[in-house]
């Protein structure tokens, strides 16, 4: 173990993941050389349309997957209830669909009927309300990820998020004040309010990402974009709600929850980044922020 750590010569991995957006960066940057050098005459239509196709595919897989790997680290919530709306409002909307189905939606799809869009969405809803009651009792579910280490059983502080509260804290006083009395004294979690968000973006415009797969395939005349599962076509046919429903859950949480007060960062993130830093700057800041507190009168003097 010694001798590797010393050719080694102190490699941290953590220090490269910093450096992660560079080095993928770099590579593209290099890719981006090759291609041009690549290029031939009476072959640059053909080979700039290809340059075209690997962006869009970056765009739409690469880069919108990876919002998908961000909300796992914020709870493993953030990514397992999106998908499982998206899931429930596609069988659901296909049952309602199949039995009570009459009015066509979209021409892109003749199949798919407002019946099964509406009671897809009113399932969606229902199942989005049970299925946070049994995620956010386990830790595993609540708790943010602090790296990559794999900890069944985390310990974390319970968020707020996940907290029986009054209702009128959840909902506000005048939409609280049209309820029946009785359910006045009912209490909810703040993670409630969210969660009908994210039924309502799952049930009326993740859908959408289906239809514009149905679109794209009807112009290249394919029926499914593989054959991995028999029936149901292939993993991109089945993903393509679920890359929008990601994207939209990441801008979601940056934008309502993300833990951000008056412009002040969380501290945990500050404290986790401040552990990152080495000893010698470390030892730094711990001086200068006890002389900071000192002067402001927060700590004894010398």
């Amino acid at each position: 173990m010694h001798s590797l750590k010393h050719r080694l010569g102190g490699f941290k991995l953590s220090d490269h993941f910093r450096r992660l957006s560079l080095y993928t960066f770099m590579l593209y940057a290099f890719g981006l050389v090759l291609f041009v050098w690549s290029l031939k005459k009476r072959h640059y239509k053909y080979q700039f349309k290809q340059f075209a196709y690997c962006h869009v595919t970056l765009l739409v897989i690469v880069v919108q997957s990876s919002f998908l790997v961000s909300n796992m680290f914020k709870g493993l919530i953030w990514f397992l209830l999106p998908c499982s709306l998206v899931i429930c409002n596609d069988i659901w909307a296909y049952i309602f669909g199949f039995f009570f189905g009459r009015t066509p939606l979209i021409k892109l799809s003749p199949k798919k009927t407002w019946e099964g869009f509406i009671g897809g969405w009113f399932a969606t809803m229902v199942w989005g309300f049970l299925f946070t009651k049994v995620l956010t009792r386990s830790s595993l579910m609540t708790c943010e990820r602090r790296g990559f280490r794999l900890e069944y059983w985390p310990e974390c502080e319970t968020s707020s998020l996940y907290s029986y509260v009054p209702m009128n804290q959840v909902l506000g006083e005048s939409i609280v004040a049209l309820l029946p009395e009785s359910l006045h004294s009912y209490e909810m979690q703040p993670m409630d309010e969210h969660v009908l968000w994210m039924s309502i973006f799952a049930s009326i415009v993740a859908p959408f990402g289906g239809f514009f797969a149905s679109g794209f395939k009807r112009a290249f005349k394919i029926k499914d974009f593989g054959d991995s599962i028999p029936g149901h076509g292939g993993i991109t046919d089945r993903m393509d709600c679920q890359i929008l429903m990601g994207m939209f859950v990441f801008v979601y949480y940056q934008a309502r929850i993300a833990k951000i007060a008056g412009g002040a960062a969380d501290p945990d993130v500050v404290l986790r980044l401040l552990l990152e830093l080495p000893d010698t700057q470390k030892l730094d800041l711990y001086h200068r922020l006890g002389a900071g507190l000192t002067q402001a009168g927060l700590l004894p003097g010398a």
